[in-house]
């Protein structure tokens, strides 16, 4: 398991079954990482052009029980995974 908020790192760990995730709590798959790493190309064009500006919304206390939450549940899943 690998907690990152690199896109592209995780672009490249998922296809490989490493299970990854962010920061924020968002896990990385197989169904969902094409459109991440589309988003995040889009948004550093946007702000290279200048068409926006800032990042990310504050970290907060959501953000880590969210995390919390998907690091005990992925972890909980391979534990029970390598158990069997």
């Amino acid at each position: 398991m690998v907690v990152s908020q690199d896109i592209p790192l995780a672009a490249e760990l998922v296809p490989r079954g490493v299970v990854v995730i962010d920061p924020r709590g968002t896990v990385f798959t197989p169904d969902n990482i094409g459109e991440r790493l589309g988003v995040r190309d889009l948004m550093t064009e946007l702000r290279d052009s200048g068409m926006i500006g800032g990042g990310p919304a504050p970290f907060g206390d959501k953000e880590k029980r969210q995390f919390a939450a998907a690091f005990d549940r992925e972890l909980t899943k391979l534990v029970r995974t390598k158990a069997l």
